[in-house]
């Protein structure tokens, strides 16, 4: 078999796992794969790498921006990795299926793009130690081995970044030390993230280029089924308060009912682990988006915390058109709290 027609064939493998029960396979068995464990201890550098004994993993930056021309703006860098089999291999004959997506977002535009390619050839792939991850020119790189600076770089025909980004507080690992269960029947992955960067840099637009600042969150995340079988999707909240404290919270929904859980980071980068339905949220307001009701104004509650907020989209039009469709895109938040962040909602094909 042909290098294009591998590449062709193991993506048509790829994109038939996905349907709208459950979102890109997620809730399907994973025979012969490595599942988490709970008290197994997440490992740096070692662990901002691959794993591809694991089925899925994704390396997922968004970052809310001020330009100087007084908007606000979104950017979303994500590198997708996905095995095949529950092996690895030199080459083509390489079991691991690499996708990334790259977007910007204003208040009046959403351009996105997205990449392709087979593992094992060098097209693309993560490293530890110094830190880098990569899909063609596009470039998640490390000062180092930590995540403390990294510099985040991706470009299409519409649009471009160039990113440097400083950490300010600690990695924060969500749920039991980073283990994260996604159902009532205990579905999990790994997963921690580094909410605390600090972005400067440039985002060029078909209108031109434009300065930027601030604030970037990193999530780190991987499983082999991380969904129950009856789950189709989720909406996902990162929330940056003013006040310096953030929220992670999650809906995944299934046809035996929701299931919400997240973290809560202190000031100082302090996590505390939500219990299951304590985080809560409700859509408020639905905009067409590419032919389908999309909730892009939410209630978004945490009582314990005295947290009850409006979530509104920058661009309700934030559809990512990609292999796999969702809904992804800067918000701000008002309320009980001030601040931004943003929303991903996928199963709404």
């Amino acid at each position: 078999m042909n290098a294009k027609l591998a590449l062709a064939f193991a993506l048509s493998l790829w994109a038939s796992a996905a349907s709208p029960q459950s979102y890109a396979g997620l809730g399907t068995e994973a025979e012969g794969f490595a599942i988490p464990q709970r008290g197994n201890l997440l490992n740096f550098p070692g662990d901002h790498g691959a794993h591809p004994d694991f089925r899925i993993e994704w390396w997922y930056l968004t970052a809310n921006l001020e330009g100087v021309d007084g908007r606000s703006y979104g950017v979303q860098w994500t590198l997708f990795r996905s095995a095949l089999a529950p092996a690895d291999a030199e080459g083509w004959q390489s079991p691991q299926i690499w996708m990334a997506h790259a977007a910007a977002t204003s208040p009046t535009r959403h351009l996105f793009a997205e990449r392709l390619a087979r593992g094992g050839v060098g097209q693309a792939g993560v490293i530890a130690e110094p830190f880098e991850a990569w899909i063609d020119d596009w470039q998640m790189r490390s000062e180092g081995n930590s995540l403390e600076k990294i510099r985040v770089t991706a470009s299409d025909h519409a649009f471009s970044y160039d990113l440097k980004l400083q950490a300010d507080g600690p990695i924060v690992l969500h749920g039991d030390k980073g283990y994260s269960v996604k159902s009532a029947s205990g579905q999990a992955s790994y997963y921690y993230s580094q909410p605390h960067y600090q972005v400067t840099g440039t985002l060029s637009l078909p209108d031109g280029p434009v300065d930027v600042t601030g604030h970037g969150w990193l999530d780190r995340e991987w499983s082999s089924q991380p969904l129950a079988e009856d789950q189709s999707g989720w909406d996902w909240f990162s929330l940056s308060f003013d006040s310096g404290e953030k929220l992670m919270g999650f809906v995944l929904r299934g046809d035996s009912g929701n299931f919400t859980s997240g973290t809560w980071i202190s000031k100082d980068g302090g996590a505390e682990p939500l219990a299951p339905g304590s985080f809560q949220a409700k859509p408020l307001e639905f905009s067409q988006v590419n032919g389908r009701g999309i909730p892009t104004r939410w209630q978004a509650s945490l009582p314990e915390k005295g947290v009850s907020v409006d979530v509104q989209a920058l661009n309700p039009q934030s559809w990512m058109g990609t292999s796999f469709s969702y809904w992804e895109g800067p918000v701000s938040v008002t309320g009980s709290h001030s601040g931004k962040g943003y929303l991903e909602m996928t199963g709404y094909e």
